[in-house]
């Protein structure tokens, strides 16, 4: 089973959804995280949970 870790954003009502589109894009491209979770709170904000794979190296022994 994979293991992810998470990263938890809050992004205000005031933010442009253009905005927040483009702040989500580079976190996916330039740090590899997709989006896990996006709740849109009732004060017109936004919560968002992005995770990405954590990928664990198996020394070789000999």
């Amino acid at each position: 089973m994979p293991e992810y870790e998470f990263v938890d954003l809050y992004v205000p009502r005031g933010v442009p959804r253009q905005e927040t589109t483009r702040l989500l894009t580079e976190h996916a491209e330039y740090e590899h995280w997709e989006l896990d979770r996006l709740t849109l709170l009732r004060d017109g904000s936004r919560r968002v949970r992005l995770r990405r794979r954590i990928i664990r190296q198996v020394r070789a022994t000999w």
